[in-house]
């Protein structure tokens, strides 16, 4: 990466909210974006609260002007998951091929990876990528995004080179 991107880790959960759950999936996520050199600036527990979460998401993108938000948890079936919802509201532009590689991936590991309905997308030049809740989803949907947040991070900001990935 040119610059020390800033990142946000958004855990969603009614449970670790109220101290009921220790967080396991924002931790690894916090330390897997340390390792691949993000300085992560925002961490915090909500419970599963459409409001809470569109305020945090626009928040975090309109006044800390943060690069990379990564949601965990609330993307699941329960009436109380609504992280996609508040993240849709927030978004200006949906990137579906990152929420769609995640469950196609998830899928080797298992079926019910197709009931997840995490989105992805950009709010002025943040990209925000919701991921599942369980500590062993996130880690496999990390190997799967870490590759692309350099490319898609540069062209977010308005980067001209080429898209075209080259397989020798």
């Amino acid at each position: 990466m040119m610059e020390i991107l800033s990142a946000g880790v958004l855990v969603l959960s009614d449970k670790g909210a109220r101290g009921q759950r220790k967080d396991e999936s924002g931790l690894f996520l916090r330390d897997a974006l340390q390792k691949a050199g993000f300085k992560v600036v925002a961490y915090h527990i909500l419970p599963d609260e459409y409001e809470d979460i569109l305020v945090t998401l626009i928040d975090w993108v309109d006044r800390k002007g943060l690069d990379l938000i990564l949601t965990t948890g609330g993307t699941g079936l329960s009436p109380r998951d609504v992280t996609p919802e508040a993240t849709k509201a927030a978004l200006d532009k949906e990137i579906p091929g990152i929420a769609e590689a995640i469950r196609i991936k998830g899928l080797e590991h298992t079926p019910r990876a197709m009931l997840s309905r995490g989105v992805a997308g950009i709010r002025k030049q943040t990209l925000i990528i919701n991921l599942p809740g369980s500590l062993k989803a996130v880690q496999e949907s990390w190997a799967i995004v870490v590759p692309v947040l350099s490319h898609a991070l540069e062209k977010i900001k308005g980067a001209v080179s080429d898209c075209a990935l080259r397989r020798e």
